[in-house]
């Protein structure tokens, strides 16, 4: 089913019976005659008119010159519709691939062995996505398909499908993926630059692998700047969000997605109501550069920078503390040639304020290498401004070029033969098995193997069996000799 359009806003809120318990008493004067039920409406209608009262004081409250609007009547909302309504299509992500298991690992969204261990490892991963596009295109979290050598997508209705991954960008956390399927439910786009503190919120996904799973909470934070996890400001919500979550869309009051859940903090490992999705705003922007350049190019500024506190503000000579303070400048950046000096303390970003250093990270996440943007600076107890012509980060190219041209991780390691050891083994061809993990080991390949070739190709160096796996068939087969006996063993590398 395509869902086109969302339910009116009505269709999310509880619907008040007093309105309809007035509306037939008064189309049937007769019911009143009888006194409790006229007792009830005398006082539903003292209740309807206090609310007209405080409704007409809010209204005049929100015009301009009054200090803040009056508190309304709480709003509840339909999280039945909502799940009915975006439920559909809130897909799992099944990954399978190769990862090295560490201690410092973040979300537990994979199924590692336990240590000790040596190398990379197979693991089974798993996390939510949600359709986008009804073509079948899916978002999901990078980091949940790092690593991943197969990704499947489990929809609500329990079909499955292999996906293709045309695209991540680690440092916003947003993978695109495609799969071949036609006429699928989408789930709408929110406003998040109308989201506010307070306001309702729906996670959806698949905790623990429990697909499905629905819990809501409300918005406690907005562009919350988390050190050492994205470059981008997030929605901080205290709706339970476990493992498995990351991925999955963090929904508002009308069934629309406001983000895409990323990350927890936790101590236990479970949710303790900080958890943290990055804006959809965000999410659709970096689509629509995989969609077009199949990367995403990001600016580079140059700059190192942190938030102010009252103290440091009093020192440079500010009211208040507002604005990211630069500590440190990287020579022949963007920065330096601009003239940025440590000290500076960047106030404005193209004529918007900043308040805290996330702010400028937010608009610097989003930024194109080569645009030049004006920068309010605060320097020496003085306003200035600066242009600045953003540079390009190159880490994340490097990353994504390291990604596409290094070979699949067979986890073995091979060396060549000597010619003595050919004339011992009476081959013209083949390297020595030194050592498997992972995949091989699986295979059933065993350290001291010679591995003579790789689908009917001899294999004559380490590069000939890396440029073999570089191919990425579907499967292999490996002629080895064990002890002085040949045998084609297969290996299953997706």
């Amino acid at each position: 089913m395509l869902v086109k359009t969302r339910p009116a806003r009505a269709d999310y809120g509880w619907r008040y019976p007093m309105e309809t318990f007035l509306q037939t008493s008064l189309a049937d004067p007769r019911a009143l005659r009888d006194p409790a039920r006229r007792s009830i409406a005398r006082w539903l209608a003292l209740a309807t008119a206090f609310g007209i009262l405080a409704g007409a004081a809010t209204a005049r409250a929100d015009e301009p010159g009054d200090a803040a609007p009056a508190l309304s009547v709480g709003f509840t909302p339909n999280y039945r519709a909502i799940m009915k309504h975006a439920g559909p299509a809130v897909v799992g992500i099944l990954v399978d691939g190769m990862k090295t298991p560490s201690l410092l690992d973040g979300p537990a969204d994979a199924r590692l062995p336990s240590l000790p261990f040596k190398g990379p490892l197979p693991f089974h991963g798993q996390g939510s996505g949600f359709i986008i596009g009804a073509d079948g295109l899916v978002l999901t979290s990078a980091h949940v398909i790092t690593g991943a050598r197969r990704v499947t997508v489990r929809l609500s209705d329990r079909r499955e499908f292999r996906a293709t991954v045309l695209g991540s960008d680690p440092l916003t956390d947003v993978a695109v993926l495609r799969i071949a399927a036609r006429g699928l439910p989408v789930i709408e786009p929110g406003h998040v630059e109308q989201l506010q503190v307070g306001d309702a919120v729906v996670a959806i996904g698949a905790p623990f692998g429990l697909e499905q799973s629905l819990s809501h909470g409300v918005v406690s934070a907005m562009g919350r700047s988390i050190a050492g996890v994205t470059a981008v400001p997030h929605i901080q919500t205290d709706a339970p969000v476990n493992p498995g979550h990351s991925g999955g869309p963090l929904l508002d009051a009308q069934a629309a997605v406001v983000g895409m859940n990323a990350t927890i903090y936790s101590i236990s490992g479970g949710s303790q109501g900080l958890s943290f999705a990055v804006p959809i705003d965000v999410v659709l922007r970096v689509k629509d550069k995989i969609l077009a350049h199949g990367r995403v190019p990001h600016a580079y500024l140059g700059a190192t920078v942190q938030n102010l506190d009252r103290p440091l503000a009093t020192v440079f000579g500010q009211d208040r503390p507002q604005g990211a303070l630069v500590a440190g400048v990287a020579v022949g950046s963007a920065a330096a040639q601009a003239g940025l000096k440590a000290g500076d303390i960047i106030t404005t970003y193209n004529g918007k304020p900043l308040e805290r250093t996330g702010d400028l990270i937010g608009h610097l996440s989003m930024a194109s290498p080569g645009e030049q943007v004006r920068l309010g600076l605060w320097r020496a107890r003085a306003a200035r401004e600066l242009l600045v012509r953003l540079d390009e980060a190159t880490d994340a190219d490097d990353q994504r070029d390291a990604d596409t041209q290094q070979p699949q991780d067979m986890g073995w390691r091979l060396r060549a033969l000597s010619s003595q050891e050919r004339h011992l083994l009476g081959v013209s061809s083949g390297v020595w098995v030194d050592e498997v993990s992972g995949f091989s080991e699986q295979a059933g390949l065993l350290a001291g193997d010679v591995l003579l070739a790789i689908n009917l190709k001899p294999v004559l160096s380490a590069d000939d069996a890396q440029r073999a796996v570089l191919q990425r068939p579907m499967q292999l087969a490996l002629l080895i000799d064990r002890d002085g006996v040949r045998m084609f063993i297969p290996m299953w590398i997706e």
